[in-house]
């Protein structure tokens, strides 16, 4: 008869059952997990619902076409550079720096055009500026 005490073997955990599982978990989370793409995103600017306009006494109007033409206090500019709208806007100007300048763009207008017409405000000396919306009853907005 052997009495002898058998040695005792130490508990050992195995780690590869574990990373396999995580790994075919973390597979299906990719491949299942969906991404939203921001290119295909659909925008209707601009509208806003506005219980009444302010009547400003000193205003100058520069209407954005959706090309990218200008108009100042409905006259035509005959550029689109930031000089060319300054000086018109300087013309227009007539309550000098009081004057507000009221940008009503085209909801398709380029987003330079915009920042063109605050670029030659900024040139003219004219730092109150307001941009027009209409209200979305009367733009049919969904």
């Amino acid at each position: 008869m052997n009495f002898r005490p058998r040695p005792k073997e130490q508990p050992e955990i195995n780690l590869i059952p574990f990373i396999d599982v995580l790994l075919v978990v973390l597979i299906f989370l990719m491949l299942s997990t969906t991404y939203s793409k921001f290119t295909e995103m659909q925008l209707r600017l601009p509208v806003a619902d506005a219980d009444a306009q302010r009547d400003y006494p000193r205003e100058v109007i520069v209407a954005v076409a959706a090309d990218g033409r200008y108009t100042v206090n409905k006259q035509p500019v005959a550029g689109r550079n930031p000089d060319v709208v300054a000086s018109a806007l300087a013309d227009a100007a007539k309550a000098g720096k009081d004057t507000v300048v009221i940008i009503s763009a085209d909801a398709t207008a380029p987003h330079q055009s915009v920042i063109t017409v605050m670029e030659a405000a900024r040139r003219a000396g004219l730092t109150q500026i307001t941009f027009a919306t209409q209200s979305s009853a009367q733009g049919g907005a969904r």
